[in-house]
């Protein structure tokens, strides 16, 4: 896994797969800051403006979907995507750790 950039745009929704992405590994700071903003309890608006770079003044279902979504995968990774990383990312999903078990 490359390092992923620090403030990246985002899509209109996250990805629903079972396996990680490129996309997510490129997101991995992006659904942190969710989570922190999440566990804060911040406004979805403020959250929308400053971390996924959409107004939600102007694009008010987009950036709801973009932040309902964005979320939701952000907390499939701290409960399954996270496992995909130790075994070496999207762009190496059949690496694994020695002893890792599935």
């Amino acid at each position: 896994m490359q390092k992923p950039p620090l403030d990246p745009d985002v899509a209109d929704e996250a990805p629903v797969s079972d396996e990680l992405t490129v996309y997510d590994e490129e997101h991995i700071i992006t659904y942190l800051r969710l989570l922190d903003a999440n566990a804060e309890e911040a406004d979805w608006k403020e959250v929308a403006r400053i971390v996924l770079h959409i107004d939600p003044d102007s694009e008010p279902g987009r950036a709801r979907r973009a932040w309902e979504t964005h979320l939701l995968r952000a907390q499939w990774m701290t409960e399954t995507g996270y496992r995909h990383l130790l075994r070496g990312g999207a762009s190496n999903p059949k690496l694994s750790l020695p002893g890792w078990k599935q």
